[in-house]
């Protein structure tokens, strides 16, 4: 098999197992009460920033860019908006629209050099423009469609699975209400759509300080001349901005608070009252209530990330990004139709077709568009 073979299977397989995991890796959070999400953001981010060091150590720790890490300062300031998404408007409904606002902020960055890199200049432009105008469509048809939320969004049963450990319970009546609960059903929808769209935003942006770096690696008279332009070796540069960024952004939540956050242990690790391997695999594996955590959530997304990096070295980012971008949202949207009942009516089902069809279509458009 040819060298170029062999990276185009590298890079489709590491496409396909990104979207899978980008389009389940929110799914433990539904199981769940997460509160007002800063919590449980901060434990996934603290994941990350475990995966990344492994992979740092099987990398032979590659040189640190500082700059790298502003990309996962702004990841992680899109992701404190994720829990108040899915709790608003679901899982499905939330990753298609920033999955499409995601889509469009990288493609137009690179494509016009936006944020001093490198303009990304492609064989076919009508297609590569088409593409785009069709993304901006299917996000506008995602803002239409009404998601139903049920009050208990933590659970797909009416067994209540949180019912005590809440931590530092106050005097409120409803401690675990958060102020996304006292939403009403068009206020819900509202801001739901909007963070969604401006997470999209900002996670359209994260990869812009990595791909200035590798841009100008090969200018002599830059500070980054020499860098690698191996996507991996910024992953615990960029991993660590995400964990930093999500520190300070909770111990501002904790002030906020009064020291009084919201804390769910549940959310993060099961906890075993008995000892023994035995009593875990038990009371979380085989039996009916198996523990899903933020840690899962973070470790999922950490792996999707680095098979996105893997993607963009082998196929380029001009291919990778907006195949990676369309596809979480058709596994999300599965999740969200199948198992929690988020979207339902014919006109949503349609409507939810439509935009998928486009923004597919979309993606395959632009990623054609360079070949």
């Amino acid at each position: 098999m040819s060298s170029n073979a062999t990276d185009l299977t590298t890079g489709f397989i590491a496409s396909i197992v990104a979207i899978v995991l980008f389009g389940s890796n929110f799914v433990p959070l539904k199981k769940y009460e997460t509160g007002d999400g800063m919590f449980l953001q901060w434990v996934l981010c603290a994941a990350i920033w475990l995966v990344a060091l492994v992979v740092n150590l099987i990398l032979h720790c590659p040189k640190f860019w500082p700059f790298a890490m502003v990309g996962g300062c702004i990841w992680a300031t899109g992701n404190i908006a994720v829990v108040p998404i899915i709790k608003t408007i679901g899982l499905g409904l939330g990753i298609l629209i920033w999955g499409s606002f995601n889509a469009l902020t990288g493609w137009a960055s690179s494509r016009f050099g936006w944020f001093g890199m490198d303009a990304e200049e492609v064989a076919k432009p009508v297609l590569n423009y088409i593409g785009a105008g069709l993304s901006v469509v299917s996000a506008f048809i995602f803002l239409f469609i009404k998601s139903e939320i049920p009050n208990n969004t933590y659970s797909v049963d009416t067994t209540p699975l949180i019912s005590e450990h809440v931590i530092n319970k106050t005097q409120d009546p409803d401690p675990d209400c958060s102020w996304v609960d006292k939403l009403s059903t068009a206020q819900s929808h509202l801001v739901g759509c909007s963070l969604a769209v401006i997470s999209g935003i900002l996670y359209g942006s994260t990869f812009v300080p990595i791909i200035y770096i590798k841009d100008h690696s090969k200018r002599n008279d830059s500070i980054y001349a020499g860098a690698s332009q191996n996507d991996l070796d910024y992953v615990f540069a960029h991993f660590s901005g995400i964990f930093l960024t999500s520190t300070v952004y909770f111990l501002a939540y904790c002030v906020a608070m009064k020291n009084n956050p919201k804390l769910h242990p549940e959310a993060v690790l099961p906890v075993v009252v008995l000892p023994g391997v035995w009593t875990f695999l038990e009371r979380y594996v085989v039996g009916e209530r198996v523990c899903v955590s933020g840690f899962l959530s973070g470790v999922l997304w950490a792996i999707a990330t680095c098979c996105w990096f893997i993607a963009n070295r082998s196929l380029s980012a001009v291919v990778s990004f907006p195949i990676i971008t369309a596809g979480p949202g058709f596994i999300a949207t599965m999740w969200g139709v199948f198992m929690f009942k988020e979207i339902q009516g014919r006109k949503n089902y349609l409507l939810m077709m439509l935009a998928f069809c486009i923004i597919l279509t979309g993606a395959l458009c632009t990623a054609f568009s360079k070949i």
